[in-house]
Parts: C-alpha cells; sequence; structure tokens
C-alpha cells in the first residue's frame, strides 16, 4: 500500500499488469483502530470475569442480569430485534470496508509497460486546471471541482464575449486533461459568467 503527500503525485507501487486500471486502496486506519480497540476491551472485560469466577468469586453482575433476561426474552422482541439489526449493519458496514477501496481522493493514471501503478490528488488536478484556466484571457476567477468522473469549473470573465472566453477554456481545459494522462479523464463541464453587479 502506498502514501501520498497532499497536493502531489500518489507514490508508485507494484502491481500485476493484467486488468485496466485499478484504484487505490485506503488503509483506513480509524475503523481499523477503533474496532481493535472495541475487541482489545470486550475480550479484556470477559477475561476478567472468567478469571474472577475460577477464583472462586461470583460473576459480574452485569453479565448474569444479561444471560437472565436474555433466557427469558422471546426471538421477536423489539429489544432483541434492535440488537441484532444493530449487529447486521456494523457487520454490513465493515465487509462494505473490506471489499471496496475506498481511496476516492485518488484519481488514477494511465500505466505504461511496467508493473508500476500511479495515480493524482484530486487536489493537484484541480490545481492544474485552475491554472490553466487563470491563462486564459478575460477570465477573472476561477473555481474547479474535481471528481472521479466529472470536473466542474467555473469561471468569472470580466471582459471578451462570454462564448469567446468559454471555447477558449474549453480548449485550454481538455488540453490540460489529456496532459494528466489519468486512466480515465473525468468529463468537463465548463460555465462562464459575468461578475456580479454591486449594489
Amino acid at each position: 500500500m502506498s502514501s501520498a503527500a497532499p497536493g502531489g503525485p500518489v507514490p508508485v507501487l507494484e502491481e500485476p499488469a493484467r486488468g485496466g486500471p485499478h484504484r487505490f486502496w485506503s488503509v483506513r486506519r480509524v475503523p481499523a483502530a477503533l474496532l481493535a480497540l472495541l475487541v482489545l476491551a470486550g475480550a479484556g472485560l470477559v477475561l476478567y470475569d472468567v478469571a474472577s469466577v475460577w477464583a472462586g468469586r461470583p460473576g459480574m453482575r452485569w453479565r448474569r442480569t444479561l444471560a437472565d433476561d436474555l433466557a427469558v426474552r422471546q426471538l421477536d422482541d423489539v429489544a432483541v430485534l434492535a440488537g441484532a439489526a444493530v449487529a447486521v449493519a456494523l457487520g454490513l458496514w465493515l465487509l462494505a470496508l473490506a471489499c471496496t477501496p475506498g481511496l476516492r481522493s485518488v484519481l488514477t493514471m494511465r500505466r505504461g509497460d511496467g508493473p508500476l501503478h500511479a495515480g493524482l490528488r484530486r487536489e493537484a488536478v484541480e490545481v492544474v486546471l485552475r491554472d490553466r484556466a487563470m491563462a486564459v484571457a478575460g477570465v477573472q476567477s476561477v473555481r474547479v471541482r474535481a471528481g472521479r468522473h466529472k470536473a466542474a469549473v467555473r469561471a468569472v470573465a470580466h471582459f471578451r464575449e462570454l462564448d469567446h472566453v468559454h471555447a477558449d477554456l474549453d480548449t485550454a481545459l481538455r488540453a490540460a486533461v489529456g496532459e494528466l494522462g489519468l486512466a480515465r479523464p473525468p468529463h468537463l463541464s465548463v460555465h462562464v459568467a459575468r461578475p456580479a453587479r454591486k449594489g
């Protein structure tokens, strides 16, 4: 698994050459740490209770109360159904985390002949497109939002005809997207408007 510096290229990693471009997998440190802490706390509590029983002491009151309560409850009880629903939802969430890449902030780049896999962060793509748009004559300001499938560009033009600015922006940004070397170039959405009137 590779890590990436904010705003820059993702360090390359080795991957089999077969198949199309693949997304990068997230490390998911926070969910893994939370799950590990919960398992550790639960295991420690059960181990302490078992050791207490083996030492001749009574088991913890909460465990005896819980066992007695579960022994008399029916399967269609609201509390039992609610607990089962929470457990199923948690299990599905953990399965989804385990089976999906999750690292949506990195856009996969085209791979060459070697076994290397590289990507660009969305922030880097936005910076490149913003700089290229600001170089177009007539553009006063630009806002860029890059996603996995679409890059939305909103520009403000303070002179020149809007149609001419839009055409130049579209040409410049399409060239910029092509130069980024992305495996799945995002679809461009360009919007040009005049500055808002004050007062």
